[in-house]
């Protein structure tokens, strides 16, 4: 490959949270609410894949994400990273809406079934996650990615751990 036809892309993100008593003062449903309202920065890893909070209410979810050739795999469409990405991301983000103040997740385990190829051409694609049972340590969750058209992508289902809140006197 010639120096021509090499591309580049620039990525800007704000820094992760650190306040630790910040991130967790609020309820899960509230903390995405304020990001869906762009009151706080998105995590860092929602520039790489151009990931946005549509809506948001308790137990459910929805995202947008934009595939674009940086995403591509050997053969020439999106790699499946991209997809277990954003559908992660939808799927623990419809568990945090369901949290209390001072809880958090993280996921266990991931399936993702993918059904149909994207490409940069496919353009915005839609992630809608929704908690099937939500439980004190563990939350059952499940997710779809479609095209503008509405044709689905793929489907994941994923168990997420839930922690906290701590006790008080510890």
């Amino acid at each position: 490959m010639t120096a021509s036809e090499m591309r580049s892309k620039t990525l800007e993100y704000s820094p992760a949270e650190r306040d630790v008593a910040r991130i967790f003062s609020r309820t899960g449903l509230e903390h995405l609410q304020a990001l869906a309202a762009g009151e706080v920065p998105g995590p860092p890893i929602s520039s790489h894949v151009g990931l946005r909070i549509v809506s948001v209410s308790e137990g459910d979810v929805v995202m947008t994400a934009e595939p674009d050739e940086s995403h591509y795999n050997p053969i020439g469409s999106v790699h499946g990273g991209f997809f277990a990405t954003v559908l992660d991301s939808a799927c623990g983000c419809a568990v945090h809406s369901t949290l209390p103040a001072g809880a958090g997740y993280t996921s266990l385990e991931l399936k993702v079934s993918f059904l149909r190829p994207a490409t940069a051409d496919t353009g915005t694609v839609t992630a809608h996650g929704w908690v099937t049972k939500a439980g004190r340590n563990a939350a059952f969750v499940e997710a779809d990615l479609r095209d503008a058209a509405g044709r689905v992508l793929a489907t994941a289902s994923s168990t997420c751990l839930v922690v906290g809140p701590e006790p008080s006197g510890r």
